[in-house]
């Protein structure tokens, strides 16, 4: 049998039990895929990473990323989670007080450039860049889509955004609602994507409103991947840089060069989460996408696997 350790850690919070827990395990050198798949099973969180030495030596670490369901090709709370426990474990050099630190950690979409704000000797706000979206299909039979999320199509409509398909490495169905109430009552019907939605839009669906709960928030969100093996997500790095993306494009935030974003997430779920998201335009032309926050550590442990 073989030890693995693994590090747990909640990401995009200010506190413990709060935003989105992930696992890290530090060496995932030689460990089997379909070993991490069962693994990230186990574990039962949203993701769970393995660090791997990096393929191209000027990068500092190629990271896997696992739902319970699947393999991912990039996601932003496993990112700045594992940049995290990175730091922690003084795998990468730490900065001074003060400092800033610029990583490359290699994922499914290629080279993912970290930034590191260090504090008192830790990591104090991870920053990701994102690749540049690409928009995709727009949903014109808003009744399906308020029949999935158990709303009224006029909670959608009101807003005179469309329903779309954006993806910065993982595409996600962005749904526009108008009230606070109406998000919070939503109750996700598999069934309706299924049997209505399925041949048009993906089924990881993010969900926004510009009522939010706590002062300093733009938008307050909530996101599904029944897909990923995930009902519900309590904060979703990888979809908040095109939901900054979204929001730039449809003029619903003002962006003269560039903008800062915050998403509430989890608030539901009793995880509340705070990302941070830059986007950065020229003329029509989304040009940056940064999501970053807070960790907090949580714990450590092994899982004894067959070698």
């Amino acid at each position: 049998m073989r030890k693995l350790r693994y590090h747990l850690v909640d990401v995009f919070t200010d506190r413990q039990f709060g935003g989105n827990p992930l696992a890290v395990v530090t060496n995932g050198r030689g460990v089997e895929t379909a070993t991490m798949q069962a693994i990230a099973k186990e574990l039962n969180l949203s993701e769970t990473t393995f660090v791997l030495p990096p393929v191209d030596a000027s990068n500092d670490y190629r990271v896997r990323i696992f739902t319970p369901g699947q393999e991912l090709p990039m996601a932003g709370h496993p990112t700045v989670g594992t940049t995290f426990v990175l730091a922690r474990e003084h795998m990468i050099a730490r900065g001074a007080d003060g400092a800033e630190t610029t990583i490359k950690l290699e994922e499914g979409v290629g080279t993912i450039p970290v930034r590191i704000e260090w504090r008192e000797g830790a990591a104090h706000f991870i920053e990701m860049q994102q690749p540049l979206p690409t928009f995709g299909a727009r949903v014109e039979d808003l009744q399906a889509v308020a029949e999935m999320l158990s709303i009224e199509p006029e909670e959608i409509a009101g807003t005179n955004l469309p329903p779309e398909v954006v993806s910065c490495g993982v595409p996600f169905l962005y749904v526009p609602v108008k009230s606070l109430r109406a998000v919070q009552d939503i109750k996700f019907r598999v069934d309706v994507w299924e049997s209505r939605l399925k041949d048009v839009v993906p089924p990881e669906v993010f969900v926004f409103t510009r009522e939010v709960e706590f002062a300093g928030s733009t938008v307050h969100s909530r996101m599904f991947a029944p897909g990923m093996g995930i009902w519900e997500d309590p904060a979703t790095g990888g979809a908040s840089g095109p939901l900054g993306c979204y929001l730039v494009r449809h003029g619903v935030v003002e962006c003269d060069g560039e903008v800062e974003i915050v998403s509430e997430q989890g608030i539901e779920m009793g995880r509340p989460s705070f990302i941070k998201i830059r986007i950065a335009r020229a003329g029509d032309e989304i040009t940056d996408v940064r999501v970053g926050g807070e960790c907090r550590f949580m714990g450590e442990g092994y899982l004894e696997v067959e070698a």
